[in-house]
């Protein structure tokens, strides 16, 4: 008995999505998302834990926020527990592609300073975009002590995310622009910068603020 063409195109994109070349899965997962199944959602998220192209991956991102938030969100809020640093991360980046509220209490503090940078700047992007309104000086406080942390796209990073609450990041930066680590100084006064002036670039405020840090410390043992 022939199987029905669904079945055989289903089988075919499911196949696709581990093929060796990274260009028959792009396509799998566009085909996917295209014509969205819920009988795929299993297989994307296990893909996103493993999947090693960037492009795949957001390509497979994509083909979740196709399917319903009411069958995807339920699986990726597993996801976010998973042992594997990618699975975290890819998760939390799909979670703040659909952008359902309802994941918010996901957002744990553990996840926003995660050890694997990946998954923390995940998480960051995520809590902006899933935060309750009324709760984001709350968040803010919690994103501020990962201020220092990391190389320059880290740390930048950070700073989007805590632009992207507003003003009300203002009182808690100008409290770690006291802080005895330099790095978290220069990281505050920098983000407050670049709030202030989107335009300055990042690289730009941070060696800024690493002179202005190290100028006061100069005064201070002066």
């Amino acid at each position: 008995m022939a199987m029905p063409k669904q079945d055989t195109d289903t089988m075919r994109a499911l196949q696709g999505l581990e093929d060796g070349l990274s260009s028959v899965r792009l396509r799998a997962a566009l085909a996917v998302g295209t014509t969205p199944d819920p009988r795929f959602i299993g297989k994307l998220i296990e893909r996103c834990a493993i999947e090693p192209e960037f492009y795949v991956r957001e390509m497979l991102t994509w083909a979740l926020t196709r399917h319903s938030p009411s069958t995807t969100v339920p699986e990726l809020l597993n996801e976010v527990r998973s042992e594997r640093a990618q699975a975290r991360s890819q998760a939390l980046h799909t979670l703040s592609k659909i952008g359902d509220r309802q994941a918010w209490p996901a957002i744990t503090r553990a996840l926003l300073s995660d050890a694997d940078d990946e998954v923390a700047r995940s998480a960051w992007r995520a809590a902006v975009v899933l935060v309750p309104e009324g709760e984001e000086p709350e968040l803010a406080a919690v994103l501020s002590t990962q201020l220092g942390r990391g190389e320059h796209e880290t740390q930048l990073s950070l700073s989007r995310a805590l632009i992207a609450l507003g003003e009300v990041i203002l009182p808690i930066l100008r409290a770690a622009m006291t802080d005895l680590d330099p790095r978290v100084r220069a990281h505050a006064i920098a983000t407050e910068r670049l709030l202030r002036d989107p335009d300055a670039g990042f690289g730009f405020a941070i060696e800024e603020a690493k002179r202005v840090v190290a100028l006061g410390r100069t005064q201070q043992e002066g």
